[in-house]
């Protein structure tokens, strides 16, 4: 994991290089199209740190950290980051399996904050500093 100067993100797969796009990621076997883009919030890595956990955000595993997005409101609903549309299909779960590869106690933590599973609705190319838009009357079925 490694942080990006911009990101093509392909409708339908993923992030262009990503394990997962790929296929070949620890949960590819478990394909769902909500699990193209997952995202997380920088409230709750530092809320995290505030409990007495040093998570750094390459160590969570998203592709994008957000600032200032309350975004378990955001399930349902599709929205822009730059050039992309997302729909947000379900919130996160948090898994054993990032616990074991960071070697840190994050499971209980991230529950019910540990992100957003999204489905890539038209690809593009995003950007550090792009704003997340909702977008109004575009939810999926």
């Amino acid at each position: 994991m490694h942080a990006l100067a911009e990101a093509r993100l392909i409708e339908g797969v993923g992030i262009e290089g990503d394990r997962y796009a790929t296929h070949r990621g620890h949960y590819s076997h478990m394909w769902h199209p909500d699990r193209q883009v997952t995202l997380i919030a920088r409230e709750v890595i530092d809320a995290i740190a505030s409990e007495g956990i040093d998570l750094r955000p390459v160590e969570t595993r998203r592709n994008l950290v957000t600032i200032g997005v309350p975004l378990n409101e955001l399930v349902g609903s599709t929205f822009a980051v730059g050039e992309v549309i997302l729909f947000a299909g379900r919130l996160n779960v948090p898994c054993r399996y990032l616990e074991r590869l960071i070697d840190k106690a994050v499971f209980e933590p991230l529950i019910d904050r540990s992100g957003l599973n999204c489905q890539i609705v038209r690809g593009g190319f995003i950007r550090p500093g792009d704003a997340i838009v909702p977008l109004q009357n575009t939810a999926l079925p």
